[in-house]
């Protein structure tokens, strides 16, 4: 639930890893595939709670001061999950969490649409949040006049994405992101939701990884190169929180009221089934290194496809059918 808590440990792993070793592109991105998670290691269980089975509408309010270049990006990712692109795409990644099941035998939906946004530039809410805040920022997007955002506890799910001013409780030091559900006593009833902050400034080591050098990293020149990814739209910041974004949706849709599917006894703090592949890209991933990603002539890296020609990174997800993580990169 909580993203990248852990990502401070999977990065200095990375680094004392590849420490002795050419970082060119070509070496970095493409080396021999091993195995992507272990189901000994895994014990991903399902808790009879509901899955999203019916169509999303995803509701976006955008919190903060955006930049509209940054907002295309995310707009086209958003709708490259139900539109046709070349393969591996969006929408193929998709059908590896669709393999998530109810207790009635339905899975996840295939049908996900942007139906709504929302922009909070005047941060009703302020420039410093909380987790609680999330709640208070989808009740005024849902009642401001004139043209809030429906209440759709039946099919929506709502994402608060914040902007390089605003400041969130954790944010960069423990998560990168989460979602949850919405208390019916603020909001007006329970709607699954997802927050998701652009580190581009705050924190891209951290939460842009690996578009981005974590900080006390080694410089360039003690790596033997070049040893950072260049994101695939232009920014680190908004590439890397596509990914984020990818992981949370994948989350809120197989455990939305957090008693549905995840690992561990704690519901509270549970693995799910994104935090089973973080940091995983491509097949023989593992140890920090994201794995086997395409890169085109500018060094460029992604692994998927959108629509209008747009290329990203989106981290894998565990498969329950091949008990493994896999993404529609997979060369195995």
């Amino acid at each position: 639930m909580d993203k990248l808590s852990c990502y401070f440990l999977l990065l200095l792993s990375f680094f004392c890893f590849r420490l002795d070793l050419s970082w060119s592109l070509e070496t970095r991105f493409n080396r021999a595939p091993n195995n992507q998670g272990s189901s000994d290691l895994a014990n991903l269980v399902y808790h009879m709670g509901p899955v999203l089975s019916s169509p999303i509408k995803l509701y976006i309010i955008w919190y903060g001061n955006w930049n509209s270049t940054h907002q295309a990006t995310i707009r086209d990712f958003l709708n490259s999950f139900s539109s046709p692109a070349l393969s591996p795409s969006v929408a193929d990644w998709w059908k590896t969490v669709r393999l998530y099941t109810d207790q009635t035998g339905s899975n996840i939906t295939d049908g996900l649409s942007l139906s709504g946004e929302f922009f909070d530039s005047r941060l009703s809410n302020g420039v410093r949040l909380n987790r609680l805040s999330m709640q208070h920022i989808i009740k005024n997007a849902v009642t401001s006049k004139p043209s809030p955002l429906p209440l759709d506890p039946r099919s929506g799910l709502y994402l608060v994405l914040t902007s390089s001013d605003v400041q969130v409780d954790e944010f960069c030091r423990a998560v990168c992101g989460f979602h949850y559900f919405s208390f019916p006593s603020i909001v007006g009833a329970t709607v699954p939701y997802a927050w998701i902050g652009y580190s581009g400034t705050q924190c891209p080591g951290v939460c842009a990884y690996p578009f981005a050098r974590p900080l006390g990293a080694p410089p360039p020149s003690a790596m033997g190169g070049n040893d950072i990814m260049r994101p695939p739209n232009g920014d680190a910041g908004v590439d890397g929180m596509i990914s984020v974004i990818a992981h949370e949706l994948a989350e809120s849709s197989s455990n939305p009221l957090v008693n549905a599917w995840y690992a561990g006894d704690n519901p509270i703090a549970p693995g799910e089934i994104a935090d089973m592949c973080l940091g995983l890209y491509g097949s023989g991933g593992g140890g920090g290194y994201v794995g086997k990603v395409s890169t085109d002539a500018g060094g460029n890296g992604y692994n998927m496809n959108g629509v209008k020609g747009r290329r990203f990174l989106v981290q894998w997800v565990w498969d329950p059918v091949k008990k493994r993580c896999f993404g529609p990169n997979a060369i195995d």
